[in-house]
Protein backbone atom coordinates (compact mmCIF):
# COMPACT_ATOMS: atom_id res chain seq x y z
CA UNK A 1 0.00 0.00 0.00
CA UNK A 2 1.35 3.41 -0.86
CA UNK A 3 2.31 5.75 1.98
CA UNK A 4 -0.24 8.44 1.04
CA UNK A 5 -3.09 5.89 1.17
CA UNK A 6 -1.86 4.57 4.50
CA UNK A 7 -1.78 8.12 5.91
CA UNK A 8 -5.37 8.75 4.76
CA UNK A 9 -6.54 5.45 6.27
CA UNK A 10 -4.86 6.24 9.60
CA UNK A 11 -6.29 9.76 9.63
CA UNK A 12 -9.81 8.40 9.09
CA UNK A 13 -9.38 5.76 11.78
CA UNK A 14 -8.19 8.42 14.22
CA UNK A 15 -11.16 10.67 13.42
CA UNK A 16 -13.58 7.80 14.07
CA UNK A 17 -11.76 6.86 17.28
CA UNK A 18 -12.23 10.41 18.60
CA UNK A 19 -16.02 10.09 18.55
CA UNK A 20 -16.49 6.39 19.38
CA UNK A 21 -17.42 7.27 22.97
CA UNK A 22 -20.31 9.40 21.63
CA UNK A 23 -22.06 6.30 20.28
CA UNK A 24 -25.41 5.52 21.90
CA UNK A 25 -25.70 1.74 22.26
CA UNK A 26 -27.60 0.86 25.45
CA UNK A 27 -29.21 -2.25 23.92
CA UNK A 28 -26.45 -4.04 21.99
CA UNK A 29 -23.54 -2.59 23.93
CA UNK A 30 -21.64 -2.42 20.62
CA UNK A 31 -20.34 1.06 19.93
CA UNK A 32 -19.53 2.09 16.36
CA UNK A 33 -18.15 5.28 14.83
CA UNK A 34 -17.53 6.15 11.19
CA UNK A 35 -15.42 8.74 9.42
CA UNK A 36 -16.24 9.34 5.76
CA UNK A 37 -13.74 11.00 3.39
CA UNK A 38 -15.02 12.73 0.24
CA UNK A 39 -13.33 13.52 -3.05
CA UNK A 40 -13.06 17.16 -1.85
CA UNK A 41 -10.96 16.05 1.13
CA UNK A 42 -13.64 16.69 3.74
CA UNK A 43 -14.40 14.25 6.55
CA UNK A 44 -17.89 13.60 7.90
CA UNK A 45 -18.49 11.73 11.14
CA UNK A 46 -21.23 9.51 12.45
CA UNK A 47 -22.00 7.15 15.34
CA UNK A 48 -24.61 4.47 15.85
CA UNK A 49 -27.70 5.67 17.68
CA UNK A 50 -29.82 2.82 19.01
CA UNK A 51 -33.49 3.04 19.91
CA UNK A 52 -35.73 0.82 22.03
CA UNK A 53 -37.80 0.42 18.87
CA UNK A 54 -34.93 -1.38 17.17
CA UNK A 55 -35.99 -0.53 13.61
CA UNK A 56 -35.40 3.16 14.36
CA UNK A 57 -31.72 2.57 15.12
CA UNK A 58 -29.30 4.33 12.78
CA UNK A 59 -25.88 2.93 11.99
CA UNK A 60 -22.71 5.01 12.17
CA UNK A 61 -22.13 4.67 8.42
CA UNK A 62 -25.55 6.06 7.48
CA UNK A 63 -25.15 8.77 10.08
CA UNK A 64 -21.90 9.87 8.38
CA UNK A 65 -23.51 9.69 4.92
CA UNK A 66 -26.37 11.89 6.14
CA UNK A 67 -23.86 14.47 7.42
CA UNK A 68 -22.08 14.40 4.03
CA UNK A 69 -25.33 14.92 2.12
CA UNK A 70 -26.46 17.68 4.49
CA UNK A 71 -23.19 19.49 3.74
CA UNK A 72 -23.91 19.30 0.01
CA UNK A 73 -21.41 16.62 -0.95
CA UNK A 74 -22.12 13.44 -2.90
CA UNK A 75 -18.83 11.60 -3.56
CA UNK A 76 -17.38 9.56 -0.68
CA UNK A 77 -14.08 7.84 -1.47
CA UNK A 78 -13.29 6.07 1.82
CA UNK A 79 -14.95 5.23 5.12
CA UNK A 80 -13.37 4.08 8.38
CA UNK A 81 -15.58 2.09 10.73
CA UNK A 82 -14.31 1.67 14.29
CA UNK A 83 -15.91 -0.50 16.96
CA UNK A 84 -15.32 -1.69 20.50
CA UNK A 85 -16.54 -5.15 19.47
CA UNK A 86 -14.05 -8.05 19.57
CA UNK A 87 -13.49 -7.95 15.79
CA UNK A 88 -13.88 -5.43 12.95
CA UNK A 89 -17.49 -5.06 11.82
CA UNK A 90 -18.39 -4.61 8.14
CA UNK A 91 -21.28 -2.37 7.11
CA UNK A 92 -24.70 -4.01 7.41
CA UNK A 93 -26.74 -4.61 4.26
CA UNK A 94 -28.63 -1.32 4.54
CA UNK A 95 -25.39 0.62 4.95
CA UNK A 96 -23.82 -1.21 2.00
CA UNK A 97 -26.74 -0.15 -0.17
CA UNK A 98 -26.60 3.47 1.04
CA UNK A 99 -22.83 3.67 0.45
CA UNK A 100 -23.24 2.10 -3.01
CA UNK A 101 -25.78 4.80 -3.89
CA UNK A 102 -22.96 7.35 -3.75
CA UNK A 103 -19.87 5.28 -4.69
CA UNK A 104 -19.90 1.56 -5.32
CA UNK A 105 -16.09 1.55 -5.20
CA UNK A 106 -15.64 3.26 -1.83
CA UNK A 107 -12.72 1.98 0.27
CA UNK A 108 -13.99 0.42 3.54
CA UNK A 109 -11.55 0.38 6.48
CA UNK A 110 -12.81 -1.60 9.50
CA UNK A 111 -11.07 -1.65 12.88
CA UNK A 112 -11.71 -3.18 16.31
CA UNK A 113 -10.15 -1.34 19.26
CA UNK A 114 -10.56 -4.50 21.35
CA UNK A 115 -8.59 -6.87 19.09
CA UNK A 116 -6.49 -4.26 17.29
CA UNK A 117 -7.41 -5.96 14.00
CA UNK A 118 -7.97 -3.90 10.86
CA UNK A 119 -9.53 -5.09 7.60
CA UNK A 120 -9.69 -3.12 4.35
CA UNK A 121 -11.90 -3.97 1.38
CA UNK A 122 -13.49 -2.23 -1.57
CA UNK A 123 -17.29 -2.01 -1.28
CA UNK A 124 -17.59 -3.49 -4.78
CA UNK A 125 -15.95 -6.69 -3.46
CA UNK A 126 -18.02 -6.70 -0.27
CA UNK A 127 -21.31 -5.93 -2.07
CA UNK A 128 -20.98 -6.86 -5.75
CA UNK A 129 -24.53 -6.25 -6.97
CA UNK A 130 -26.32 -3.32 -5.30
CA UNK A 131 -29.89 -2.39 -6.15
CA UNK A 132 -30.02 0.42 -8.71
CA UNK A 133 -32.80 2.13 -10.63
CA UNK A 134 -31.62 3.33 -14.05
Amino acid sequence: MEENQLNKDLMLLNEALKILANSYAPYSGIHVAAALLTDRGNVYLGVNVENSSYGLTICAERSAVAAMVAAGERKPIAIAIVTDYNRPIPPCGACRQVLAEFNHEIRVIMHSIRSGETKIINLKDLFPIPFKID
